[in-house]
C-alpha cells in the first residue's frame, strides 16, 4: 500500500545531506569514559559521521547491565566536542529524551524493543513535538512490517518528518545462523511503502557473530541501502554487553576500505 505521509531524505544537523553510506559508529554500551573516548579517538579520522554509544540499555533480565545513564551523556559529549563527530543514543522514555537534549544528543535512536510498543513510541514522540532533532527508528523485534511503519507515522503525526528507518533484524525462535536474521523483504517493503525513507543497515545486530558482518554488508550495498550502523569497541572480547558482535577499531578500518563501501549507493 503506497505511503500517505511525506518522508522525505534523513538530513544531519543543520539539514545537512547525507552523504551514502552514512556510518554509525561506536560501541554497544558505553561502558567507562576511557573506553568511549579511546572508541571515538580511533574512529575519528575514519569516515564515521555519527558516534554511537547505549546509554540506557534495555536488558531481557534484570541484574544485567544496563547503562551507565547521565553519567555516560557527559562522556558522548565530550566525543562531540573532542572529535567533531555528531553522537547519538537510544532513548526509550520522555526523561530519556530530554535529558539526551540537555545533553546535546544529536540524533535520537529508537530501539526495537520501543518501537513494539505503541504506547511507548506515542509517549516519545509527543516528547519530540516541536523539537528539530533526526530520528533513527529501528525494526520491530518480531517481523511486523505494520508497526514498524506505524511507528515511523507517529512520528510524523507530531511533526517529526527528519526520520530513518534502521534494520536490525527480526527475532525468531527457530535457530538460524544469524542472531536476528534480516528477512530483506520487510524492508525492502517498507521501502516501497515509504518511497523517501532512509534506511541504515545494522549488521551487528543482525549477525551476532562479527564473522558475519561482511557478508551482510555486502547485501544491504546490493539492495542499496542508505549507510550502517556497527558496534565497534577497543576489545571487544571483554565488552560487558554484545561481546560476539562487536569489531575492534582495526577491523573497522579494513572493513570500510573494502568494496562494498566504495561501491554503496
Amino acid at each position: 500500500m503506497p505511503s500517505d505521509i511525506n518522508i522525505l531524505p534523513f538530513t544531519l544537523p543543520g539539514n545537512v545531506s547525507v552523504k551514502r553510506p552514512l556510518i554509525v559508529a561506536g560501541p554497544c554500551s558505553a561502558e567507562t569514559e576511557k573506553q568511549v573516548l579511546d572508541t571515538a579517538g580511533a574512529l575519528k579520522s575514519m569516515g564515521v559521521d555519527v558516534f554511537r554509544a547505549g546509554v540506557w540499555k534495555p536488558r531481557t533480565r534484570p541484574g544485567d547491565f544496563e547503562g551507565r545513564g547521565l553519567e555516560a551523556l557527559a562522556w558522548l559529549k565530550r566525543v562531540k566536542e573532542e572529535t567533531g563527530m555528531l553522537i547519538t543514543t537510544e532513548v526509550a522514555t520522555e526523561s530519556h529524551v530530554r535529558e539526551a537534549i540537555r545533553n546535546e544528543v544529536d540524533i535520537l535512536w529508537i530501539g526495537t524493543r520501543t518501537t513494539a510498543s505503541p504506547f511507548a513510541v506515542e509517549t516519545i514522540a509527543n516528547a519530540l513535538e516541536g523539537v528539530d532533532i533526526p530520528v533513527m527508528v529501528k525494526n520491530p523485534i518480531h517481523p511486523e512490517l505494520s508497526m514498524w511503519r506505524g511507528a515511523i507515522e507517529r512520528f510524523v503525526k507530531h511533526g517529526v518528518t527528519n526520520i530513518a528507518a534502521v534494520h536490525r533484524g527480526f527475532s525468531i525462535y527457530s535457530k538460524n545462523r544469524f542472531r536476528y536474521p534480516p528477512q530483506w523483504e520487510i524492508p525492502l517493503e517498507l521501502k516501497k511503502q515509504l518511497p523517501g525513507i532512509t534506511i541504515i543497515h545494522d549488521p551487528s545486530h543482525i549477525s551476532g557473530n562479527r564473522k558475519l558482518i561482511y557478508r551482510l554488508i555486502k547485501k544491504a550495498s546490493r539492495l542499496h541501502f542508505d549507510g550502517i550502523m556497527i558496534e565497534v569497541h577497543p576489545k571487544p572480547d571483554v565488552a560487558w554487553t554484545d561481546p560476539r558482535q562487536q569489531i575492534t577499531p582495526e577491523a573497522f578500518n579494513e572493513l570500510i576500505n573494502k568494496k562494498p563501501f566504495r561501491s554503496f549507493c
